[in-house]
């Protein structure tokens, strides 16, 4: 029998994951695994060299039997961007603020990923949304938002869906999510939150100067139109990393996508306790 690869991908604070690391080596080596860490974690992780069951500067497998995220939200979707469209589960860790994505909290850590060696996580699929432009062509698992630039004035912009214009709204930007990222911008905008299993993307205004711009819910299949009716440039930034920019008169496009990325979840932990639990503790 093959050794199974372990693809792992840690935030930027290497002291605070060395000791999950080793010990999440430990169960791999027990288990026949192997942890292997591309150039840029070898370099995060040095005191690993000699460790059983791990395997240092080795190129990111596309053909990895898992993915393991030791990080908050951030590194998460790193980690479900290197491995969208292929069949690799991401198993998270939270050693974030927040860390909604992830599976488990550090205290459970190691009856998590004994779980997921033996095959008995339930494996979540995750939608994005696929965003095409001047910019050219990105795909994002929490979000997409564009906002004018630091000393810029005032964005407005028109926006339609499946070919009818809904409207044109003075404001700093816009947000557009998934039901995964509405907890994120989207939220603190004032946008709906939307449960892991609804198909469809979510659209909030960012400063809005009108009282009367909502945040709206789009059907997976309508198609949304963005045009910068500005005279500045908007800049244009997907799961929080700029990509790009809007010229003024400019249109970008926005398509939901089935099925990107796969997050793998216990079975205990469902949305709404996620929301209460991770959400909800913001606010005491």
């Amino acid at each position: 029998m093959s050794t199974r690869t372990i693809t792992v991908l840690t935030h930027g604070r290497p002291a605070e994951t060395g000791a999950a690391l080793r010990e999440l080596a430990e169960l791999a080596d027990r288990h026949g695994a192997v942890l292997a860490l591309d150039p840029d974690e070898t370099a995060k992780h040095p005191h690993s060299t000699g460790v059983a069951g791990i395997a240092l500067g080795v190129p990111l497998a596309a053909d990895a039997d898992l993915c393991v995220a030791l990080g908050g939200d951030g590194t998460i979707l790193r980690a479900l961007r290197a491995y969208a469209g292929t069949s690799v589960p991401v198993f998270a860790v939270n050693f974030g603020q927040v860390g909604f994505l992830s599976t488990v909290e550090p205290e459970r850590m190691r009856e998590g990923f004994e779980r997921a060696l033996a095959g008995t996580l339930h494996v979540l699929s995750l939608p994005a949304i696929e965003l095409a432009g001047p910019a050219g062509r990105h795909t994002a698992l929490n979000d997409v938002s564009v906002h004018r630039k630091v000393g810029g004035r005032v964005a407005e912009l028109s926006y339609a869906v499946g070919g009818e214009e809904i409207g044109s709204v003075r404001c700093d930007g816009l947000v557009v999510a998934t039901p995964a990222g509405s907890t994120g911008y989207n939220l603190a905008n004032g946008g709906p939150v939307m449960a892991w299993g609804v198909a469809g993307m979510v659209v909030s205004f960012i400063a809005p100067h009108s009282l009367s711009a909502r945040a709206l819910v789009i059907a997976p299949d309508d198609v949304l139109a963005l045009h910068n009716s500005s005279r500045e440039p908007l800049a244009v930034s997907v799961d929080g990393r700029p990509v790009g920019e809007i010229a003024a008169q400019q249109e970008v496009q926005a398509r939901f996508a089935h099925d990107v990325a796969r997050l793998a979840q216990m079975d205990d932990s469902s949305f709404y306790r996620r929301l209460r639990e991770k959400v909800g503790r913001l606010s005491r």
